[in-house]
């Protein structure tokens, strides 16, 4: 099992930033690929970023592209989520998930492992 714990969550208004961190632990498989999925209020949760276990491959939603950068440090056990320019409709609640798959998956039922989540909130 692997548990993993998002943290970085808050208000900002148009146009700031944040940067959201996933720490995880157990048995973390030494091909796991991490991603960031969101859920707006009353709509399904989406696809925002992933990236593979060594960095080389990331991939990103339309919707953040250019905007949002996703990091990992394998020594640290973490992975971020850089927000920038970010915009109301950027409220969510954001979670991390770890996924055994390579390349790695865009759809959340790649993932085995998610955390709880943590709240952005994007104000006008």
């Amino acid at each position: 099992q692997v548990q993993l714990v998002e943290s970085g969550g808050g208000l900002v208004q148009a146009g700031g930033s944040l940067r959201l961190s996933c720490a995880a632990s157990g048995r973390i498989c030494s091909s796991s690929a991490m991603g960031w999925f969101r859920q707006p209020p009353g709509k399904e949760r989406e696809f925002v970023a992933t990236i593979s276990w060594g960095g080389g491959v990331k991939n990103y939603a339309d919707s953040v592209k250019g905007r949002f950068t996703i990091s990992r440090d394998n020594a640290k056990n973490t992975v971020d989520l850089q927000m920038n320019d970010l915009k109301p409709e950027d409220t969510a609640v954001y979670y991390c998930a770890a996924s055994p798959g390579y390349p790695p998956p865009r759809t959340g039922s790649g993932y085995a492992s998610w955390g709880r989540g943590t709240q952005v909130t994007v104000s006008s």
